[in-house]
């Protein structure tokens, strides 16, 4: 390339790229959700040992970015915060996507945190997310994938 603007550009973009691909855990697979206007990239945790290792030793998460968890089966789900940095809401959803109750998670803190009713979906995101985006139990999250994929 001759055009020195061209391949500073072309730089740019590949830097940029690169960024966005390293804001999540490598080689997670990712769903893009709704929750009203807001889009959520989440990463996926449907096998035992991601749903184990979940958002641990993470240091901090991307705006809009969060874990989604899904059960074999539905039941009152717990999640706690063994190894985990970061404070935590969680998100306790339907298979509807109706979300059933939030609770707030502090690093560290092995307490258990439950659903309601039993759920076969739980999405994690910064600690006050949901508050501040004004979404509570019975608003509705978007484009979940079934369960078993």
């Amino acid at each position: 390339m001759r055009n020195p603007m061209l391949k500073l550009a072309l730089l740019i973009i590949t830097a940029v790229a690169v960024g966005a691909a390293s804001a999540q855990a490598p080689g997670r697979t990712t769903v893009q959700l709704t929750a009203g206007i807001h889009l959520i990239t989440a990463e996926v945790a449907a096998s035992d040992p991601a749903r184990a290792r979940g958002l641990m030793f993470r240091e901090a998460l991307p705006p809009n970015h969060g874990m989604l968890f899904i059960f074999d089966s539905k039941s009152l789900h717990c999640m706690w915060m063994r190894n985990t940095l970061i404070p935590l809401s969680v998100a306790f959803v339907a298979d509807d996507g109706s979300i059933v109750n939030i609770e707030d998670m502090q690093p560290h803190d092995e307490r258990r945190h439950c659903a309601r009713q039993p759920v076969r979906y739980a999405l994690e995101m910064a600690q006050g997310w949901f508050a501040q985006k004004g979404i509570g139990a019975g608003a509705r999250l978007g484009r979940l994938p079934a369960a078993g994929q």
